[in-house]
């Protein structure tokens, strides 16, 4: 994620509190300068830090924060609840037209990922909405974007309106328009064209397609990448088209990520999607309040859940729960949670999702091999199915007859096999909702079935100090979120 960099420089910052029984006002205008050199270094916009700085230190020095038992807990939620309103405070949904179709048109300049966000898009809102979209191919000066606007909409069987590269962008999108509303599609992508800077010539042109098509949004796409002057480029089309949202592409990438953080101040206008991968499922809802968590190292358990709920079958998901809580899952269960996991994207970004493990050391250089988990599930499919059913019965020879099965040692037959034991009891004791118990037992981070062994010396992310206060203030405050939203679901049911 982008905001590696500027969360261990936040933490550091707060670190300085740890284990300090009162906090001063100097203490807090030391973390304070340290918080300013981490978000301008981000690149987040000077008018924005400024704003923050002056919000945190205006609340972090009252009396009800330095007279409390906990201040150093104090001050983490007030970091935490003026970034999200940085951030935008509430998710800003898609908007929909009244009358089919819903209009969407996105801008941006050349590279930003406009084309391959039409295609996440497209397939968000089949998936989501049960939608039957059109893309406009509407940038004829990059001949590339129109083909591989078709790739996409083959890939994703979406129908695609394009007229080469020697018609004019207004009359495709008339012609377009037109065949949406022939076929009753609810709703059109218009991908348009960018340039490498803005212009006259290319702001007349979008002037004149927004006219024409009357878009209920105008998305703009910002690659993260491009640091400070994402927050110009966003200004600037939102000055001469009124831009209704904002997505940002390559948060994944290796970048300050500070454009993210600027853009809403700055514009007024709702970041609405960000772009965490390649895939056309590397799409997620914007939501402020869980970008924070994750900005401060305090994980992001609800967006975790909810790709669990998109790749997990719900019906097997609630067998497995059950098989947990009775301390019955065996190796079946392991390999079906195996490939679901593997589904919802990388594993180390998964485990980042989970409060405190962020701060886990090593945890910054921890990559997951693939490789690992395709021989993970070759140990267990070199299994009898009564091994597999019964895993008490996996005796030492038994043990060197999967080894030699699958291609494996001994030694790691044994590691797994001991890693899928600790993950039993770890998760009996999750399910019966002691954490404690569950991180004391297990004197550490316990392994999760098809999640990757934690680095050497990981360690308990809810252990002692601010990390330790922050991991299980965020764990609880995340849990409690998760199930009020899936009560509310059973209820909808």
């Amino acid at each position: 994620m982008a905001f590696e960099g500027l969360t261990e420089r936040l933490q550091q910052a707060m670190k300085k509190l740890r284990g300090k029984g009162k906090v001063s006002e100097s203490d807090v205008k030391e973390m304070m300068r340290e918080i300013r050199l981490a978000l301008l270094e981000a690149d987040v916009a000077l008018p924005v830090v400024k704003e923050f700085i002056s919000n945190v230190r205006e609340r972090a020095v009252g009396a009800e924060v330095l007279e409390t038992l906990n201040p150093t807990q104090q001050i983490v939620k007030i970091v935490d609840e003026e970034l999200t309103k940085i951030l935008g405070s509430e998710v800003a949904q898609l908007q929909k037209s009244p009358k089919i179709p819903t209009v969407i048109m996105m801008v941006g300049l050349q590279g930003a990922g406009k084309t391959t966000f039409a295609g996440k898009l497209s397939k968000y809102l089949m998936k989501e909405k049960n939608a039957r979209p059109l893309m406009i191919a509407a940038d004829v000066y990059r001949p590339a974007a129109v083909e591989q606007l078709k790739t996409l909409g083959e890939q994703l069987n979406v129908s695609v309106f394009e007229k080469g590269v020697n018609e004019s962008p207004v009359e495709i999108v008339l012609q377009g328009l037109e065949l949406a509303h022939e076929r009753k599609n609810d709703y059109v992508l218009i991908d348009t064209a960018g340039r490498l800077h803005i212009d006259e010539a290319l702001m007349d042109e979008l002037q004149q397609i927004k006219i024409l098509a009357n878009p209920t949004e105008i998305l703009l796409v910002v690659d993260a990448m491009t640091g400070q002057d994402a927050v110009n480029v966003a200004q600037s089309f939102h000055d001469q088209l009124g831009i209704t949202g904002v997505i940002i592409t390559k948060l994944d990438g290796d970048t300050r990520g500070g454009a993210a953080l600027s853009i809403r101040s700055v514009t007024g206008a709702p970041i609405k999607f960000i772009g965490t991968g390649e895939k056309l499922t590397d799409l997620e809802i914007f939501h402020p309040d869980r970008m924070s968590s994750r900005i401060l190292g305090m994980g992001d358990m609800l967006t975790l859940i909810e790709k669990a709920e998109k790749e997990f079958d719900e019906k097997k998901t609630l067998e497995i729960t059950e098989k947990m809580r009775e301390n019955t899952f065996d190796f079946n269960d392991f390999i079906d949670q195996l490939d679901q996991v593997t589904n919802m994207g990388p594993m180390e970004d998964l485990l980042k999702m989970i409060p405190g493990m962020s701060q886990a050391p090593g945890m910054d250089q921890l990559k997951v091999d693939p490789k690992d988990i395709a021989r993970k599930r070759a140990m267990v499919l070199s299994m009898t199915p009564e091994e597999r059913e019964n895993p008490d019965v996996l005796s030492p020879s038994r043990r060197r007859r999967i080894a030699a099965g699958s291609g494996n040692a001994v030694i790691d037959v044994n590691k797994m096999i001991k890693g899928f034991n600790e993950s039993k009891k770890a998760m009996q004791m999750m399910m019966n909702g002691d954490m404690n118990k569950m991180f004391q037992g297990m004197g550490g981070m316990p392994n999760i079935p098809g999640m990757p062994s934690m680095p050497q010396g990981g360690g308990n992310p809810f252990g002692g100090g601010l990390k330790g206060k922050v991991g299980e203030l965020a764990m609880k405050s995340m849990m409690k979120k998760a199930q009020k939203q899936f009560k509310k679901k059973k209820k909808k049911r």
